[in-house]
């Protein structure tokens, strides 16, 4: 039931961070303001599939 999903920086394109996810009570994609160690600074980071 629960799925494993990436998040992907939305301004250098990286794939940072995983986490799962229970995708029958949460069905939007999910959206974090997380730390990049490529920007180097704390950007919004978006789900993406795993």
């Amino acid at each position: 039931m629960r799925d494993i999903i990436l998040f992907q920086c939305t301004e250098c394109r990286n794939r940072n961070y995983s986490t799962m996810k229970n995708r029958k009570n949460t069905t939007d994609k999910l959206q974090r303001k997380k730390y990049c160690r490529n920007c180097m600074k704390h950007t919004m980071h978006k789900e993406t599939k795993a």
